[in-house]
């Protein structure tokens, strides 16, 4: 070992002699074993886009400043200076610019700066329409099939499905297990939206779930990517993030919002012992309902029977006053009741005799009410009419 003050005594022909292009690649190499990646937290300044493209900017702290590049697809959102952020990249020597850190990730640090960066994307999605009331849909109630992003080993998973299967049965629930928090949490939230959207059969639902936590814990759901996949997809979206008082701007952008990964599970089924009774009441209203309807029913009849009865009895009356009216004619105009008052009936030759047209001798039959005479015409004489004035 060389210890600092014996550096002097050091021929200077032992130092290592290297182009600059050697030395670069030979630095670099270096870095990539010693420093592969690193992740710097720092004061944001000297921001600046280049060509809508490119990210220029530096972090510093009390006593130093290093140099970052890296492209707009690297940034969470909006950023300003002076706020706090973690940058995860690779350190490199450029062979023109010098040395500076590629980014690979960016993310607010600290509660102020995880704020402002949230406050400075919701103003801008907000221009653009993407919190709008307008544009939320409904959420079928219940859904029969359930697309649900979250990380399987959280508490918020296990709340949720514990209260949806003691709310509701059947359902088809399809899970995709992501990262919460962490750098890589927005790339796996979005790819796993982009994926139930894309299947052919779309769920009813899409639901995006995570506990409480800190500011940085949550910072995730309201980073530029996760909102606008939220606000894109073509399934209607239930978000819930946190506690009731934890508002990210990926539930902003959602068709409905939950105050919590419980509540959740809450909005999107009911509660079967509820719709039991409910059920039960229903079944009971129906059935008093029915009975009211058949007491009615048969009260209307009886009415109806008691005045078809009475219309029946008037008809039979009338018919019976109409018939008696036709039996008195019938008996008035009856031969027998004309014979019985004295008169005859006289046939010859079995014809009635209407005219005078017999003659001395001729047989006749004299009909009577109760026995007929036979007889012989011993002469006729013709009865005078009377000319009534």
């Amino acid at each position: 070992m060389v210890r600092r003050k014996d550096l002097t005594m050091l021929d200077n022909s032992t130092a290592i002699e290297l182009g600059v292009s050697e030395f670069v690649l030979i630095l670099n190499q270096t870095l990539n074993i010693a420093f592969p990646e690193v992740t710097i937290v720092g004061e944001l300044a000297n921001f600046r886009v280049s060509k809508n493209r490119w990210v220029y900017f530096d972090l510093k702290d009390e006593e130093a400043t290093v140099r970052f590049f890296g492209t707009v697809y690297n940034l969470p959102g909006p950023l300003e200076d002076g706020m706090l952020l973690k940058v995860r990249g690779q350190p490199r020597l450029h062979n023109v610019y010098g040395f500076s850190v590629n980014v690979a990730s960016i993310q607010p640090a600290g509660e102020g700066s995880i704020r402002k960066a949230a406050d400075l994307l919701r103003i801008q999605l907000a221009k653009e329409g993407l919190f709008d009331e307008a544009r939320k849909r409904s959420i079928d109630y219940p859904p029969k099939r359930i697309a649900l992003v979250t990380s399987k080993q959280s508490a918020a998973y296990a709340d949720f499905i514990k209260i949806l299967q003691a709310r509701w049965r059947g359902l088809d629930i399809s899970l995709i297990d992501v990262q919460v928090q962490g750098d890589i949490a927005s790339s796996q939230i979005v790819a796993a939206i982009e994926q139930f959207n894309a299947e052919s059969d779309l769920a009813d639902v899409l639901v995006l779930i995570r506990g409480g936590g800190s500011a940085e814990d949550l910072a995730a759901f309201s980073t530029e990517q996760v909102t606008r996949a939220v606000a894109a997809s073509r399934i209607p979206t239930l978000v819930a993030i946190g506690h009731e008082i934890d508002l990210s701007l990926a539930e902003m952008a959602s068709d409905q919002r939950a105050s919590t990964p419980s509540n959740a599970a809450e909005l999107l089924v009911p509660d079967r012992k509820d719709v039991v009774r409910e059920l039960h009441s229903i079944r009971a209203s129906l059935s008093y309902l029915g009975s009211q309807q058949i007491s009615l029913a048969r009260n209307q009849l009886a009415g109806q029977l008691d005045a078809l009865s009475q219309v029946t009895e008037h008809l039979i009356t009338q018919q019976k006053t109409s018939i008696d009216t036709y039996l008195q004619l019938l008996n008035a105009l009856n031969p027998l009741s004309i014979l019985r008052r004295g008169y005859g009936i006289i046939r010859h030759n079995g014809a009635i005799i209407k005219s005078n047209n017999l003659k001395a001798g001729d047989m006749i039959e004299a009909e009577l009410a109760s026995f007929v005479l036979s007889a012989s015409v011993v002469k006729t004489n013709s009865r005078k009419r009377i000319h009534h004035a």
